[in-house]
């Protein structure tokens, strides 16, 4: 399989992902919350951002976390996300040396956190908070809230305070058991509103984010494809070598589609980007489950068992790929391609002007 799609590897030594790289190997055996803290430490998390010309490296980063640990990943890619949208708000001062960051903006009906004034003209944060991932070990996080409008917010909390309450509800999984992602109670924490209402969603970098998680999934597919080709190095068992060459042809669609959008977000950084996301979505949690189904074939239960790396990994990828809203995006992509070329006056810039399989 082509060095390039393992994960999006890069010739150029000085990118984010060669230097991530370097610091990855001296993770092992630490907890993701503190693998997290020495990434932070060692400034490996300041990633390029997403829609500035270096996308494709970013997720490369990304990438290579998937590959290595899903339960860090799945902190990391939170923690740069924070970042991120911190920059976007003009807010990124308030991301303070060696401070871990978490994104929270799951809105399930039964946990909602409400942005109120506070009593020395502040604002406060009261309710609980679902899927909240790395609560214990996040110096700050970026959440969704609601004003007292009934809106869509964004704010920024520091965690060590009063008012702050990690709980141990919420999270009974096995797989993605090292992410943590338990609920969280606030009662009177001070906060700091990012944007004005709606900020979160109508930015650009919504869109530019969530294809982010696909590269996290992309990376733990390809070592999984990895893990096949070193079992099969120097054999010519013509069963697995095919299970090889199913997954093969399924990272190199996704990883193309991967390449193509984030030259797209960097020619474009503006522009909403809601239909590449959707796609690479989509494409990846197709590769990966094609990935975990092949691989699993080819190498029976020993790696799932007796290798504790792998046994992680086809715990932890299922459960993570179901952060994608499966069927729901592929009505989404085909409403959108269904409307056929947009009307120039139009102002849709979701529409798409041609097939997006035109070559």
């Amino acid at each position: 399989m082509p060095n390039d799609l393992l994960p999006f590897a890069s010739s150029d030594g000085a990118d984010a992902c060669s230097r991530l790289q370097g610091h990855l190997h001296g993770l092992r055996g630490l907890d993701a919350g503190a693998a997290l803290r020495r990434l932070v430490e060692a400034g490996a998390d300041r990633l390029p951002l997403p829609g500035q010309g270096r996308t494709l490296e970013r997720w490369r980063a990304l990438a290579a976390v998937g590959a290595r640990d899903l339960s860090l990943a799945k902190l990391f890619e939170g923690h740069t996300d924070a970042l991120a949208i911190l920059a976007e708000a003009g807010m990124d001062g308030l991301a303070r040396p060696g401070s871990t960051w978490g994104t929270w903006c799951a809105e399930p009906p039964d946990a909602r956190v409400l942005l109120q004034a506070g009593p020395d003209g502040g604002f406060v944060l009261a309710g609980r908070k679902a899927w909240c991932s790395g609560a214990q070990h996040m110096s700050h996080a970026v959440l969704s809230c609601w004003n007292a409008a009934g809106e869509a917010m964004l704010a920024a909390v520091e965690m060590r305070q009063p008012g702050v309450r990690v709980t141990d509800d919420g999270w009974n999984a096995i797989g993605m058991q090292g992410s943590g992602s338990v609920d969280v109670q606030f009662d009177g924490a001070r906060a700091t509103p990012l944007g004005e209402s709606g900020f979160y969603v109508r930015r650009p970098g919504f869109w530019h984010g969530g294809a982010g998680v696909a590269a996290v999934w992309y990376g733990a597919a390809t070592a999984l494809a990895e893990a096949l080709r070193r079992r099969l190095a120097g054999q010519a068992d013509a069963h697995r070598l095919a299970q090889l060459g199913e997954v093969t042809v399924a990272l190199q669609g996704s990883a193309a589609l991967l390449r193509e959008s984030a030259a797209a977000i960097d020619a474009a950084p503006h522009d909403n980007a809601m239909l590449a996301a959707v796609s690479v979505r989509l494409s990846v949690e197709a590769a990966a489950t094609t990935a975990l189904a092949a691989v699993g074939r080819a190498l029976g239960p020993g790696p799932m068992c007796k290798d504790p790396a792998m046994a992680r990994l086809f715990a932890d990828l299922p459960v993570f790929l179901r952060q994608s809203h499966a069927e729901r995006d592929q009505e989404t992509v085909g409403r959108v391609v269904g409307q056929g070329p947009a009307d120039d006056a139009a102002d849709d810039v979701a529409n798409v002007r041609r097939a997006p399989w035109t070559l």
